[in-house]
């Protein structure tokens, strides 16, 4: 009964922490997100995009969540691999660095963090101070999680189960390296899992030798986090955690031979159990740091090999893939969904890339940039044609009904792409020719509100792409949420450029009817894209006629 009474104790307290480390990073997304993408394709030397990837992880208390940010980057070629790779490993160290902050003995501070955090999150109508509250809450549960994971452990520490396992442990470091990496795995979370050890060892439930090893485990898992995130992702972008892998796997194998088998494990118990854990975690992700830094660019030859950008025997001339539809699945229904998927997925990315010309349409000096932008929307419109095509040829009796509803929904984002695509191409073209036209000047507030809500919508491609190809539920409620949030944004620049007008600013009079026309233009661009939230919203009964079905400001916090 109390083997029975820890194990249901320890689940809870596990997933409590699992809770509260996702709580601190999707509030910090929610209100920093469409940022992160400048700070990480901004040109860096190698040690200035591993100070990235440190400030990056300590934020998000994630280093999962750093590489899948860069693999995406790089997948849509806005991140070189060098960069890429040191900005993941900064990551790491940023990781380990976050442990150390959360391992202080911060108790008292859990009533102030709930009593803040709650107030600004149900009380504050702005975005970033309900986010802010929801980011306190979290690290709140945080130190919770960690209190009732002592008490969970506490009642059989005396007993001989406990003792018997982690005495295996300590006495067979393979077995708990491997634990250590399936543990990291299974949580999905490196800080979780190490915050584990370092509360097990910290009490006295296992072993400083043994926690050692689980540390080493624990890291080499959390490689296998990003590569299993990126699966379908192209080889281009997924290079990088392959090679985080390597260099993890790698360095972690030599550290645990070294430590077992040439030196004694105790030699580092320099202080406390538990601190000394933390210091051999964070001495371990610095020492890869510095190791593996200098050879950032040269190992990119052998993983490009290992990922080579297109198939043997596949012509690499073309920048654009060719069409993903595949004829041959007309007959097999999932197999035909799957295959509007690809070419929905690389719609997307061509729209994306039509939209990331925006700047340079606003800034450009001559009318070729509105050339080459219109000559991309017709390339869209080619896509739209041909995903018409292969669905009128679907044989309908084949289709279950909700398989037609699938393809339905898909033939229907098809569409909202191609507007979108007609937005950039037409609208935001045109509106930005008038700006050349008139050799007219934004604002610099008016033109650093625009530059947020582009980055806003950049951020939006990122995230329809993933709700795309994986249906999650939580993923399109966000999506909505994002949808909402952009219109508040767009409410406000349209206030504070009144507000301009009325105080006499020449630059927001010559170009008062161009800010307010690509407000337009970006919030319809947004709406597009977010369309394809709504089907799966439908499917899982979460959204009525006109709304959501519950608000999403109440409900987010469980994400």
């Amino acid at each position: 009964m109390a083997i029975v009474t820890f194990v249901i104790s320890l689940a809870g307290a596990t997933m409590l922490l699992l809770f509260a480390v996702r709580m601190v990073r999707t509030g910090i997304e929610r209100s920093f997100g469409a940022a992160f993408q400048r700070m990480l394709t901004e040109n860096h030397s190698l040690i200035g995009s591993s100070f990235t990837g440190v400030f990056l992880a300590v934020v998000l208390q994630s280093s999962a969540a750093v590489a899948l940010l860069a693999t995406g980057f790089a997948a849509s070629g806005y991140l070189a691999f060098p960069t890429g790779l040191a900005i993941v490993l900064g990551g790491d160290l940023g990781s380990a660095l976050i442990i150390q902050i959360l391992s202080f003995k911060l108790d008292w501070l859990v009533p102030l963090l709930l009593a803040v955090g709650g107030w600004l999150f149900v009380k504050v109508e702005n975005k970033r101070g309900r986010q802010f509250g929801r980011i306190l809450m979290g690290v709140a549960f945080i130190l919770i999680s960690l209190q009732f994971l002592r008490e969970a452990v506490e009642p059989i520490r005396d007993s001989a189960f406990l003792p018997a396992v982690s005495g295996y442990l300590a006495r067979d470091f393979p077995t708990a390296f491997i634990v250590g990496a399936a543990l990291a795995f299974v949580m999905h979370s490196s800080v979780a899992a190490i915050l584990m050890c370092v509360t097990l060892v910290q009490i006295g439930a296992i072993p400083f030798a043994a926690a050692l090893s689980l540390l080493l485990g624990a890291n080499l898992g959390s490689a296998f986090i990003p590569i299993w995130l990126t699966r379908g992702m192209p080889n281009a972008g997924r290079r990088i955690p392959f090679a985080n892998l390597v260099l993890r796997g790698s360095w972690a194998l030599i550290v645990l031979l070294v430590i077992n088998l040439l030196a004694d494990p105790d030699l580092l118990l320099l202080v406390s159990p538990g601190q000394s854990l933390i210091y051999a975690h964070i001495g371990f992700n610095l020492s890869l740091l510095l190791l593996a830094l200098p050879f950032c660019g040269l190992i990119e030859g052998p993983i490009t090999q290992l990922l080579p950008k297109y198939k043997r025997g596949q012509s690499a001339l073309p920048e654009q893939p060719a069409s993903a539809l595949d004829p041959g699945a007309l007959d097999a229904p999932q197999q035909a969904i799957a295959s509007l998927k690809r070419e929905l997925l690389r719609m997307i990315g061509q729209v994306e890339r039509m939209f990331r010309t925006v700047p340079q349409l606003y800034n450009a000096t001559d009318s070729s940039v509105l050339r080459a932008t219109r000559a991309l929307d017709d390339e869209v419109n080619e896509m739209l044609s041909g995903i018409r095509t292969y669905v009128a040829s679907m044989p309908q009796e084949s289709c279950s009904k909700d398989e037609t509803k699938t393809i339905r929904g898909l033939m229907e984002y098809a569409i909202r792409l191609e507007a979108a695509g007609d937005v950039i191409g037409r609208k935001l073209t045109s509106v930005a020719k008038e700006k050349l036209d008139g050799h007219l000047s934004f604002s610099q507030e008016g033109w650093a509100e625009l530059v947020r809500m582009y980055e806003a919508v950049c951020a939006n491609f990122h995230l329809a792409s993933n709700v795309l190809v994986s249906d999650d539920l939580e993923s399109a409620r966000l999506l909505v949420f994002e949808k909402a949030e952009f219109k508040r944004a767009e409410r406000k620049s349209r206030k504070y450029h009144l507000a301009r007008l009325q105080n006499g600013r020449v630059e927001s009079f010559e170009t008062s009817d161009i800010h307010l026309e690509t407000l337009r233009a970006l919030r319809d661009i947004n709406n597009h894209i977010a369309a394809i939230a709504y089907p799966i919203l439908y499917r899982n009964g979460q959204l009525l006629e006109t709304r959501l079905i519950e608000d999403l400001d109440a409900k987010e916090v469980s994400d």
